[in-house]
């Protein structure tokens, strides 16, 4: 840890993905912590289990996305400090951050657990799981701390150009997550309580062995106690970085969650299929995402050296790169979607109404392919504030509408109801690229500007 990941030259597509996989590997694991939560409820549970783990799973998901969001301004931030030679601010900005996370996990802490029967009842929680439902929440909540710890530790070893660390942390972490479901759900038969602890658990794990790598390895700049504060420039840097993309993470995830509530008020056995499929689409989309976040890394360290063309090369080989994977997950998501609900349910209605829904997801494969890498390169950029806006427009004037719209048309089908994901990821697209034109454009008439100044400077 104490040599930094200079991305600003040599070669950039191997980098690019000896970078991108260990992140992916990381996230694939990470997302396993709800999955096997669901895989092992729904082996040794019924549907009613199956649909609180599912709900309340994808509660607490949208808050560990809004919590990613924000640490991506720690992310941006090291990575252009590093980029512009500064270490010694690199360690304030590790400092500013945990002081903004520590108040934002009591908060969180406290509010769900107060509000949990709220939540579930917002949710539309089915009656047979409603009990259930409360139960995960409160007990994910209680473990929140260790969530938000996991992800600024994420966020600052991303920054450095370290993917690999998090990966060793998180898969320990995911098989001690395996464990605790066998004991406390197929052991104890505690259900949904039992995924909720044994979560909980894994993720304390993950916390731990980060601090224990941290201590042992150090850092690549100074940092002590003393910058555990809220150092008042960077800390406003990290929140104007970061909040745009966790309030439009919050904000695209509670689109999701109104297209769960719609599910829940169709029944038990919808609410079921579509929480497998949004835990399989998790799964599906972690390659975009991933991508995303290493071009946030790759080109925040690029924008601080000001090799903005350079910048620009990365967003291509991620998007070229993610496409191709995208087509693959295209062709398994959508002919083979009733395989992979299989793996989650032994029920065949429920496999059934989660390969139906799945199916709209394997058209926005190729979608998030070009959406998500070009959001990386926004992020990198610093133009976050762009990055929130296309978001909401994509979840509030787009997923959410055409999604109540075809949850009305008779027969009711889950395939209608998801179209609306692909329709919003195409919209977003259209904004990217407008913006990314916009961008161009300026930077080019910008340095036509400086090179006249030049010229003038000479004569």
């Amino acid at each position: 840890m104490n040599r930094v990941s200079n991305f600003t030259e040599g070669k950039i597509f191997s980098p690019l993905l000896k970078f991108a996989i260990p992140i992916l590997m990381a996230m694939f694991l990470q997302t396993m912590y709800g999955a096997v939560d669901l895989l092992i409820v729904g082996q040794f549970g019924n549907a009613a289990d199956v649909s609180a783990v599912s709900t309340g799973s994808q509660v607490m998901f949208a808050i560990t996305s809004m919590i990613t969001g924000l640490t991506m301004g720690i992310t941006i931030l090291i990575g252009q400090k590093l980029g512009e030679g500064k270490r010694k601010e690199a360690g304030n900005v590790v400092g500013s951050g945990i002081s903004i996370f520590a108040v934002v996990a009591v908060i969180i802490t406290v509010v769900v657990v107060t509000f949990s029967s709220s939540i579930a009842t917002l949710m539309h929680a089915p009656s047979e799981s409603f009990d259930s439902t409360v139960s995960y929440l409160r007990i994910c909540a209680m473990g929140a701390v260790f969530v938000i710890s996991y992800n600024v530790i994420g966020g600052v070893f991303r920054g450095l150009g370290d993917s690999k660390t998090p990966l060793i942390t998180v898969g320990i972490a995911c098989t001690v997550n395996i464990i605790g479901d066998l004991i406390f759900v197929a052991g104890f038969k505690m259900a949904a309580t039992g995924a909720a602890c044994a979560t909980v658990l894994a993720q304390s794990t993950s916390v731990i062995l980060s601090l224990i790598l941290i201590k042992r390895r150090g850092l690549p700049f100074e940092f002590s106690r003393k910058s555990i504060k809220f150092h008042k420039h960077l800390t406003s840097n990290i929140i104007k970085y970061g909040a745009p993309i966790a309030l439009q993470d919050v904000l695209v995830n509670l689109s999701f969650l109104v297209i769960m509530m719609i599910g829940n008020s169709m029944g038990v056995v919808a609410s079921a299929g579509i929480g497998v499929a949004e835990k399989l689409v998790g799964f599906i989309m972690l390659i975009p995402i991933a991508f995303s976040q290493a071009v946030s890394a790759f080109v925040a360290q690029n924008y601080g050296a000001k090799k903005y063309t350079r910048a620009k090369k990365v967003l291509l080989y991620a998007v070229i790169s993610s496409f191709c994977c995208g087509v693959v997950m295209f062709y398994v998501t959508f002919f083979h979607g009733n395989l992979l609900a299989g793996i989650f349910s032994k029920d065949k209605d429920v496999i059934l109404a989660s390969w139906d829904y799945m199916k709209a997801y394997g058209v926005d494969c190729l979608f998030t392919a070009i959406m998500f890498s070009m959001v990386g390169y926004f992020n990198g950029c610093g133009k976050t504030t762009f990055v929130m806006i296309q978001g909401i427009v994509g979840a509030f004037c787009v997923r959410i509408p055409v999604s109540y719209m075809m949850s009305k048309i008779e027969p009711v089908s889950l395939f209608r109801v998801g179209l609306a994901t692909p329709t919003s990821t195409l919209v977003q697209i259209i904004l990217c690229v407008s913006f990314f034109v916009f961008l161009s454009k300026k930077s080019l008439y910008k340095n036509i500007d400086e090179e006249v100044y030049e010229k003038v400077e000479a004569l």
